[in-house]
């Protein structure tokens, strides 16, 4: 048996430690282990190699992936994939670990159809995967965004200032709401939330009112430009305002220990599937066990973490 792993999308810390996790317990079993590089644009170019454990040595702390990353819009074309299949095949290759997003989901979905026994592990800051509670690399950002967030607060109670964070998740508000309960923000705007100026600067003229010194708004990205936002607070009440924008920052760093335990026990369980037959599967976290469910099912089943918004008005 020959195994191959690609991580693909945007990259997330513990990406690595999962890497090595597949590596490695492939090398136990006594099989060949391959990574492939660049993702899928990389597995449409050949880009495929043997490595030992040795390779992935040193690897476990660091953040980003080895193997490269890589967004293809052409892998949706099936004609393009079968060069991905054929390229597998000319290796003997028949089972591919992928690790990333909802496009690496649909990318392995797409491959398993075509004969390539596929698993897909949760891997995205985004934690945007409905099946899994957490996806790899979410709580190292959250620890970025909280770190940041933390010393923005510093000088924004120093010069009574409200301070208008943008934090990432694309079209997911965990990011959001996670920081913004973990760093005791006022205001949390998601699209979960929905986004009303007018009922925002209630908010902060009511926060006015109660004497807050500054007040933090954490804002999920794509919902409204922060900096308008926060010069309509600025219009409308009596605090100074300033915007700051996360951004790629909360990709990098090195994993938290929770993401490469996370990342270790899903690359492990990945390979047990295959090694017990089983493709057409993602690995997915709940309640700090690991499973797996369908493919098919991965991104309409919800399982995500519980509703966090009601707790956030009662710690105000």
């Amino acid at each position: 048996m020959k195994i191959a792993v690609l991580t693909s999308g945007g990259d997330a810390p513990g990406m690595n430690a999962c890497v090595r996790a597949v590596i490695r317990s492939t090398i136990n079993y006594g099989y060949q282990a391959f990574g492939v590089f660049d993702g899928y644009k990389g597995l449409v170019e050949g880009k495929i190699k043997e490595l030992n454990r040795n390779d992935v040595g040193q690897i476990l702390n660091r953040g980003g992936t080895i193997l490269g990353s890589s967004r293809l819009e052409s892998f949706k074309e099936k004609t393009v994939r079968q060069v991905a299949v054929d390229n597998l095949k000319s290796l003997g290759i028949n089972n591919l670990i992928c690790i990333g997003g909802d496009g690496t989901f649909r990318g392995a979905m797409d491959l398993n159809e075509m004969g390539i026994n596929c698993i897909a592990i949760p891997g995205t800051i985004d934690n945007d995967i409905p099946s899994t509670e957490f996806t790899i690399g979410f709580f190292t950002a959250l620890d970025t965004a909280v770190d940041a967030i933390d010393k923005l607060r510093d000088t924004s109670f120093s010069h009574q200032r409200c301070t208008v964070v943008e934090v990432m998740g694309r079209n997911c508000g965990d990011l959001s709401i996670f920081s913004g309960i973990a760093c005791g923000a006022e205001i949390v705007i998601t699209k979960d939330t929905g986004y009303d100026e007018k009922t925002i600067l209630e908010q902060v003229k009511k926060a006015e009112k109660m004497g807050k010194r500054h007040l933090i708004v954490v804002v999920a990205e794509n919902i409204t430009n922060v900096f308008e936002l926060a010069k309509a607070i600025q219009d409308n009440s009596s605090y100074e305002a300033r915007a700051t924008v996360l951004g790629y920052i909360q990709r990098g760093g090195t994993p938290s220990s929770f993401d490469r335990i996370l990342a270790s026990k899903m690359g492990v369980h990945a390979v047990d599937l295959l090694i017990d037959g089983k493709g057409g599967y993602a690995v997915y976290t709940k309640s700090l066990d690991v499973g797996h469910i369908e493919l098919e099912k991965s991104l309409i089943t919800e399982i995500r973490p519980s509703d966090l918004y009601k707790y956030l008005a009662k710690l105000n």
